[in-house]
């Protein structure tokens, strides 16, 4: 009898042992984790899948877990990367880390926001503006172009984050697919000759004009609409946007599934829950991003993509472009 007993427990802690641990997925994240987090968490209720995020942080938005991820290529760890622009998407994509998918959701999301392979998928935009501090500038003395902070008028009163980091690069990268090599290094050349001031990033550029230390400067709608909500002194605007101008820089999100990932299956799951007009819903409230599903609910503070004149590239070229410049834009910045 005692050795019946001793099989039964011996065979009920072979089951206990082999009991599977919680599911799980793991989320490299370059988006602000004040606002992403909330959604993470909202994931993990719903669907019982444990979220194991890892964030840039503000100061090397993009690149730290994108660095990571190429690091990692032969020894996956991520399922999931989640980036504030699709530039870094497509360096991944030329390194072969990423993996194709597409879910029904993927359907929802307009062509131009999305990988012609579905090696990543864009929801949720922000934009690049221009936010100034009323209190030293009036807006009809504010460029109307980028092209115009060359201006003498400007010297010394306008900042930007640091170029080799987060949405600045992708901005800064834009520019030289648009204007070319060469005019679009001229132009930097000439905005650090009248007295460009570097933040350390887009959240330093708000701090700096909110503040009254700098007239105005270019950063995100995120952060242009929390300052606005922050300071009745600070406001912002679209540049570019005249029938001839080139148009504001619109910057999805964007989602990649990582290639021989540990948890693919969740991390299929957590893109076809980010994919959503939920999903969106919450990113308009939270942090003023603009819905790329038409019918998505929007906030009246938020502005209609339908409202704002893009500018015009190809999101894959341009990360071509961006490591292209890359070591010509570290030499600038550090000049």
């Amino acid at each position: 009898m005692k050795t019946y007993c001793l099989v039964i427990l011996t065979f009920f802690s072979i089951i206990t042992s082999c009991k599977p641990t919680a599911e799980e997925v793991v989320v490299y994240n370059s988006v602000d984790q004040v606002f992403s987090e909330p959604v993470l968490k909202d994931f993990e209720r719903e669907t019982g899948v444990k979220v194991k995020a890892v964030y840039d942080t503000e100061e090397t938005k993009s690149t730290g877990v994108m660095n990571r991820l190429i690091a990692e290529k032969d020894n996956a760890q991520c399922d999931v990367f989640w980036s504030g622009d699709p530039l870094r998407n497509n360096i991944l994509i030329s390194r072969g880390i990423t993996a194709p998918y597409q879910s029904e959701e993927t359907a929802l999301i307009p062509a131009y926001f999305k990988d012609k392979e579905n090696q990543w998928i864009g929801f949720s935009a922000r934009a690049r503006v221009l936010i100034y501090n009323k209190r030293l500038i009036q807006k009809d003395d504010l460029p109307k172009s980028l092209l115009d902070l060359i201006k003498p008028a400007y010297k010394g009163k306008f900042t930007i984050a640091n170029p080799l980091f987060g949405t600045t690069t992708f901005q800064i990268a834009s520019l030289f697919a648009i204007l070319g090599d060469s005019r679009a290094r001229e132009w930097m050349q000439d905005i650090k000759a009248n007295g460009v001031i570097i933040a350390t990033s887009n959240g330093d550029v708000k701090k700096r004009v909110m503040q009254g230390e700098i007239a105005f400067g270019l950063t995100d709608t995120d952060d242009a609409f929390e300052a606005e909500k922050e300071s009745d002194d600070v406001a912002y605007i679209f540049l570019d946007q005249q029938n001839s101008g080139m148009g504001t820089l619109i910057m999805p999100n964007a989602l990649s599934l990582i290639k021989n990932s540990p948890n693919s299956e969740n991390g299929k799951k957590l893109i076809d829950y980010l994919l959503s007009k939920e999903t969106e819903a919450k990113l308009a409230v939270s942090s003023a991003q603009m819905p790329l599903i038409r019918g998505t609910p929007l906030p009246t503070n938020v502005p209609s993509l339908d409202a704002i004149k893009p500018m015009k590239i190809d999101y894959n070229e341009t990360s071509k472009v961006l490591e292209e410049i890359q070591p010509w834009l570290k030499q600038w910045a550090e000049q």
